[in-house]
């Protein structure tokens, strides 16, 4: 793995971690500026957020959600690409749940582009 993959690579766990550990602010020294959101929902195509504040106040407010649990499967970089393959848990019924891929971009140490994806 190359430093750059290795940098990436540390960046998107640390992303991922936010959000597993239920912890917001981790995410203010991640989000660049003109950072790019492609959201899940709603269907077809997801919600598009651009510039930082916008990304920042989107993921924030997921990170922030006691009841939803996420659970990497992978997490994976090559260069300035990160992939997150994650599971996503907002109750205890086996229908309360969605596995979904976070494909993101890294630009100097900083999250600049990120577009998620669901199982539907």
């Amino acid at each position: 793995m190359t430093t750059d993959s290795e940098t990436t690579r540390e960046i998107v766990k640390r992303f991922h971690n936010a959000f597993e550990k239920h912890r917001p602010e981790d995410l203010d020294d991640l989000i660049g500026e003109g950072c790019v959101l492609e959201n899940t929902a709603p269907a077809p195509d997801g919600a598009r957020y651009v510039g930082r504040e916008a990304c920042l106040d989107f993921w924030k407010g997921i990170a922030s959600s006691a009841n939803l649990v996420f659970e990497a499967e992978e997490i994976w970089a090559s260069e300035d690409r990160g992939i997150i393959r994650w599971r996503l848990r907002w109750a205890d019924s086996p229908a309360d749940r969605v596995r979904g891929v976070n494909i993101m971009r890294v630009r100097d140490g900083k999250i600049v582009e990120g577009r998620g994806y669901v199982k539907g």
